[in-house]
């Protein structure tokens, strides 16, 4: 009876693929990059209100989530958020910070220049050296990212 509550028949693969979706995961190639796109990835952030550090490791448009989870993270006031450009982050361990991964708006955080090391564990995943102003992209993240 799915007709019956407007419930759409999903293939296997689908659910797996839409979860990979979110959170600036997909691997459809982000070009050309749109100007509202400030920052890229490889470049080292601070977060403006909790004073952490990580390192951009992709980046959407406008918010893609689950609507519950920006209903719960955006409140009334703050819903214009979800058509800005976010970021998702590994943050650097070496700040203490409980959570690994972050998923922000643009008006969040602020790019650090000069030399600075992120420690996180999936470093070595996304990046194979630093170049003294940002992170150099393994092969398959700049085949998503070519104009970062």
């Amino acid at each position: 009876r799915n007709w019956y509550y407007g419930e759409k028949k999903i293939a296997n693969g689908e659910n797996e693929e839409m979860a990979h979706s979110y959170f600036a995961e997909s691997t459809y190639v982000r070009s050309p990059k749109p100007e509202s796109v400030r920052f890229s990835v490889g470049q080292v952030i601070i977060h403006k209100r909790l004073s952490y550090s990580g390192v951009i490791v992709g980046w959407d448009v406008k918010a893609k989530a689950p609507e519950e989870w920006l209903q719960n993270k955006y409140p009334p006031a703050k819903q214009y958020l979800k058509d800005t450009p976010h970021y998702r982050i590994l943050i650097n361990k070496a700040n203490g910070f409980g959570k690994s991964t972050a998923y922000i708006p643009e008006e969040e955080i602020t790019i650090i220049m000069g030399l600075q090391v992120v420690h996180h564990s999936d470093m070595i995943a996304y990046f194979s050296g630093y170049d003294g102003s940002k992170y150099i992209m393994q092969p398959w993240l700049k085949g998503i990212y070519p104009h970062d």
